[in-house]
């Protein structure tokens, strides 16, 4: 062959070395794939256990238990146990005697006493059922003409008809500490009790609770104000209207907590200054604040340059860098 021929050769070669090449990479990857699908199962992926014993894949190792010998089930040696304790005063004590007849025929109502042979005591809750009950109001007249009328029961309110308190408190308890939505609420109370309030009477129960908890609710800011260390957070509510206000994006409140070892103080408004001015943020002076470092803290506190004077209350103030401004002393 002459020179020519062979040049000819040497790049059809070449050219087939690299297809070769080009087809082998790509099989490569197909079957890196492959084994990378086989490889998944129930242990190391979402995969249901029912696909591990699919041809060719891998099933997950098993399960071990730190080389130990297995845990048996049930309660574990040392651990606490739970038990219904008897009670040596019960609240109530029944005898129970073998009722009917004899295979003599005779009736065991007339039979002899031998005494206790076993004991056995049922805790139990009573049927609840909502009980009507009417309260007559009397008026008397003493002695020097004067006439004095007798008062409603407590928690009565206007009108002739009405839920007593116990029932009032048992929506109150669902709704906020079960968070049970309120038309659940109601149908819960139908089923339990027999009892028919509306939706609209269940979700007032809120606003009137809290209206009867405005003292307490005094009472803890001002125990959390006079506390060393206080933990503060906001979070966001999906409560009021649908429709954001002019200037907002999302119509959503926050829910503002302070809180210490043994009081929480929640506050309902905006993530704007003005909610954090009326919280009890204001009203703290030497205590600890923790919180996320969100400025409405700061201003709320008067500690912050940018809303406040330098210097409060004859103490020198020291401005907190932000991020960048460290990123770029560094």
């Amino acid at each position: 062959m002459s020179r020519e021929q062979l040049l000819g050769v040497i790049g059809e070669q070449a050219e087939q070395i690299a297809a070769l090449r080009a087809l082998n990479e790509e099989l490569t990857t197909k079957l890196a794939r492959v084994e990378h699908l086989l490889s998944r199962n129930s242990g190391n992926s979402s995969m249901p256990p029912s696909r591990d014993d699919d041809p060719g894949r891998t099933p997950p190792p098993a399960r071990t238990h730190g080389g130990g010998p297995k845990r048996p089930r049930g309660k574990q040696p040392g651990a606490p146990g739970a038990n219904l304790a008897w009670v040596d005063r019960p609240d109530d004590q029944q005898d129970r005697f073998p009722q009917g007849r004899c295979e003599c025929g005779h009736d065991l109502a007339e039979a002899t006493d031998l005494g206790v042979v076993d004991r056995y005591q049922q805790h139990e809750i009573p049927q609840v059922s909502v009980k009507v009950t009417q309260y007559d109001q009397h008026a008397v007249r003493c002695g020097c003409g004067t006439v004095h009328t007798a008062t409603r029961p407590e928690g009565a309110r206007t009108g002739p008809v009405g839920y007593g308190p116990n029932l009032q408190a048992f929506a109150v308890y669902l709704m906020v500490v079960q968070f049970i939505p309120v038309q659940r609420c109601v149908e819960l109370l139908e089923s339990l009790t027999g009892a028919t309030p509306s939706a609209g009477f269940v979700h007032g129960m809120l606003s009137r609770t809290a209206g009867l908890l405005a003292e307490v609710d005094k009472r803890i800011r001002a125990l959390i104000t006079l506390a060393h260390a206080v933990c503060a957070d906001e979070t966001p509510l999906r409560v009021g209207p649908k429709k954001p206000r002019p200037g907002r994006k999302k119509a959503e409140k926050y829910l503002l907590v302070a809180c210490t070892e043994l009081y929480t103080h929640y506050l309902i408004g905006d993530r704007d200054l003005d909610t954090f001015k009326a919280f009890v943020l204001a009203d703290l002076t030497g205590s600890v604040l923790v919180h996320d470092r969100y400025q409405n803290y700061e201003c709320a506190t008067r500690r912050c340059c940018c809303c406040f004077p330098m210097e409060v209350k004859d103490r020198p103030f020291v401005r907190r860098r932000s991020d960048e401004e460290k990123l770029e002393a560094a």
